[in-house]
This record gives C-alpha cells, sequence and structure tokens, in this order.
C-alpha cells in the first residue's frame, strides 16, 4: 500500500471516531465545560482524534504533492479531500480562538461524510504539463475550494442559529441549546464567512477564466454550464452581500440565506466538478 494512501485510510477512521465522539457529546450534558471550567472527557476525546486525523490527513497531502508533482487538487477526490481538509482546519481555527466545540459536531460529520464520498472516485492524476495553464488550475482550484469552505462554515453558522432560534421561540430548552453559541455569534460568523468566501470565489472565477484562456482559448464559452451556474452562484452571494451590508439583512434571512446558497455550491461542486 502507497504510504499517501495509508494515510488516507487512517484519516478517514480518526474522522469517523472524531464524528462519533462529536455527536456523543451533543446530547450528553448541558454545556459545553464542567463546574471548573474544563471540558468534558467526549469533547477532548473527539479534538484529540480529530487532531490526530487532520496530522495524517496533511501528511497523505503532502506525499500527493510529492508523487504527482502538482497541487493535490487535480481530480474531484483530490478537490473533496482538500475541502475536508480545510473545513477541519477552520474548526481548529475557531476552536482556538472562541473555545465552542459545539462546531466540531457540525463540521466534522460533514468532513466526514465528503472525504467518504471522495474513496468512491477514482483518484487517477491527469498528466499536467508545468504550463501556465495549469499554474492557472492549481490557483483557480485552490481559491475556489477555500471559497466552499468559508461557504460551510456560513451555512453550518446558519443551521446553528435556526436550532437555537427554534429553542428560544419554542422555550424548550434541550442539553443542545446550552452548547450553541448566542445568536449573535453565529449570525456574525455567518456574515464574516460570506464576506471571506464571496472574494476567494471571485478571484477563483477569474483564475478559472484565464486557465480556460490557455487551454481553450477563450476566457469564457456561454455553452459552458459549469461556468454559467458558478457565474450564477457568484450572483447569489453578491445579492446576499449587497443585502447584509446595505439593506440590514440578518438573523433568521442571513441563515436561510446561506443555507440555499450552500446547496446551490455543492450542486455545482459535486454534478459539474
Amino acid at each position: 500500500m502507497m504510504l499517501n494512501v495509508f494515510f488516507f485510510k487512517a484519516t478517514l477512521a480518526c474522522y469517523f471516531l472524531g464524528t462519533a465522539f462529536f455527536l456523543f457529546n451533543l446530547w450528553d450534558r448541558k454545556g459545553e465545560r464542567d463546574a471548573q471550567g474544563f471540558s468534558f472527557w467526549s469533547q477532548r476525546l473527539a479534538i484529540s482524534v480529530t487532531g490526530t486525523g487532520f496530522v495524517t490527513h496533511t501528511i497523505a497531502l503532502i506525499l500527493q504533492l510529492k508523487i504527482s508533482g502538482f497541487v493535490p487538487l487535480t481530480n474531484l477526490h483530490e478537490a473533496i479531500s482538500f475541502f475536508s481538509w480545510a473545513i477541519v482546519l477552520a474548526f481548529f481555527w475557531v476552536e482556538i480562538k472562541y473555545r465552542i466545540s459545539i462546531l466540531g459536531s457540525f463540521i466534522l460529520p460533514l468532513a466526514f461524510l465528503f472525504l467518504m464520498s471522495a474513496t468512491a472516485l477514482p483518484n487517477e492524476v491527469p498528466s499536467l504539463d508545468p504550463t501556465l495553464g495549469n499554474i492557472w488550475l492549481g490557483i483557480h482550484t485552490t481559491l475556489s475550494v477555500l471559497g466552499i469552505v468559508a461557504f460551510a462554515i456560513a451555512f453550518i453558522a446558519g443551521v446553528m442559529y435556526l436550532l437555537q432560534e427554534r429553542f428560544l421561540k419554542s422555550k424548550q430548552f434541550s442539553s443542545l441549546y446550552y452548547k450553541l453559541p448566542p445568536l449573535d455569534l453565529l449570525d456574525q460568523w455567518n456574515k464574516k464567512s460570506i464576506l471571506l468566501g464571496f472574494p476567494l470565489l471571485t478571484l477563483g472565477i477569474i483564475s478559472g477564466a484565464f486557465r480556460a484562456q490557455y487551454s481553450l482559448g477563450s476566457f469564457w464559452a456561454a455553452d459552458n454550464a459549469k461556468q454559467v451556474l458558478t457565474l450564477g452562484t457568484w450572483f447569489f452571494y453578491l445579492v446576499v452581500l449587497h443585502g447584509r451590508i446595505t439593506i440590514g439583512w440578518r438573523a433568521k434571512k442571513a441563515a436561510n440565506l446561506a443555507i440555499i446558497g450552500f446547496v446551490g455550491v455543492l450542486f455545482i461542486f459535486i454534478t459539474l466538478a
């Protein structure tokens, strides 16, 4: 077995265990920490296993880079793997900055399911020449996937917002209610994620146009469904961003829009990539 495959499978096992522990933690107790302010054993275990998986995932990506000689984003398998790696990285950034481990209960299942779906896809590296066109391919794919990661965080913040709001309106406070962040913080995560994701998507589209010019001889093809749908997604997030900044869209409306937008992004990412 090649070493990169070994580390990829080790990552899958770690993310599976991390998902199980994080989901267990959802219903375990009220609050994120005990009376002394320490996280519970299930949280510590979930973070430890996920951290181990993130390390093995990073090693697998580096080995893949050494084997192919290109940024490991040349096919859908690699793009999905990179997405899973980046979204787990985002989780650890939030965990360090805010100390809100509940986010892992939403991110880890997503990362694990994406990585599992990657195993069903062929992982053949196409023959690429080190031309400027393929450099644009690496830039385009990296920026686009990072933009999708930001939209995924906005999506998760939107889902958590709707859950928290439902608890408050129904006045039925389960253990999950005490673990979810406040509504204002979730709304801020939503806004900041879209503020980050939109320029990344914009730069991804521009670099993709340059790549198309080098490989196809044209910046734009009106009959290319991927380009048309990507432009539609870009316009959707432009409207959302405009609404948030100038009209004051926020709260439940912003949460719903973030969820709708990410579903559209997933459709394009999975079916047309």
